[in-house]
């Protein structure tokens, strides 16, 4: 009489392990996770120092672009020359520096769940927002030394500031907050495209109409009508109007209280999206 022995099947693959009560996370661990992902993206950075050509090179090359290029003939419908057009670009390129940033972060994100970094950060006991927080805080680090350049670039053409220091100090703290809003949606939309190339394309074509289609680098007035009803409700005319305003003197007070408001706006909507996103991911 023979007998069989049974063979224990294979165990099928562990999945990913959601760690449960993540709310209970103190603030000061919340604060201390984020630093610690936020220096392992900065030693990212460090290891690859090609990622920050963008952030380098950017602010120069849209500078000498527009000034020298569009800076007679724009300069010239704003009553001026080359030098009132360069006081009138430098404060939109502020605006723009945000957008241009941002796309970095969905690309960056969806890199990470490609190469399964992001599945090793969610079996930890972290806060699932520390790992996407740790992204903008990096971010907005290259969104400033962009800016840092793009200033020092327009006071060396001869920019002249039209208010105080304060006002420019003001300005850019108001570029960061809107910078720091649009980059939870690139955030999002890196958590819902599949590559990263997907990501650039989509967030190639919300770009482009949004700076072009704006008062960044032309006023407004020129426009057509159809046009110019589009920018009236274009957050990037808003900013780029507060901090052209906050720098070189005007009425600020609506176009202040506006960007505030789309930024809050922005960040209570697509945060917790993404937050979400980024737990149920698979």
């Amino acid at each position: 009489m023979s007998t069989t022995t049974l063979k224990p099947a294979p165990a099928a693959p562990a999945p990913v392990r959601t760690v449960q009560g993540e709310g209970r996370i103190g603030l000061r661990a919340n604060l201390r996770h984020i630093g610690a992902l936020a220096r392992r993206n900065m030693l990212q950075i460090k290891k690859d120092p090609e990622s920050m050509f963008d952030v380098l090179l950017m602010p120069i090359v849209f500078t000498l672009l527009f000034v020298y290029v569009f800076g007679g003939s724009i300069g010239g419908s704003l009553g001026g020359d080359r030098q009132d057009y360069l006081n009138y670009l430098v404060p939109g390129l502020m605006a723009m520096m945000g957008m241009n940033i941002a796309s970095a972060v969905g690309s960056g994100v969806n890199d990470d769940f490609n190469k399964g970094v992001m599945d090793r950060f969610r079996t930890m006991p972290i806060a699932r927002s520390s790992v996407l927080i740790a992204k903008i805080v990096v971010e907005l680090g290259r969104m400033m030394v962009a800016t840092v350049i793009l200033l020092g670039m327009g006071f060396a053409l001869g920019m002249e500031l039209g208010t105080s220091v304060a006002g420019m100090l003001g300005a850019v703290a108001l570029a960061m907050v809107f910078g720091a809003a649009i980059m939870w949606i690139f955030v999002l939309l890196g958590l819902t495209m599949k590559t990263p190339q997907a990501v650039q394309g989509v967030g190639f074509l919300v770009l482009m109409p949004l700076q072009f289609g704006s008062s960044i680098f032309a006023p407004t007035q020129t426009m057509p009508g159809w046009l110019q009803a589009f920018t009236d409700y274009n957050p990037l005319s808003n900013l780029a109007d507060a901090v052209r305003g906050l720098m070189m003197g005007g009425p600020v007070a609506d176009s202040v209280w506006m960007t505030l408001a789309w930024a809050v706006g922005i960040t209570a909507v697509t945060a917790p999206l993404a937050v979400r996103k980024f737990r149920r991911k698979t």
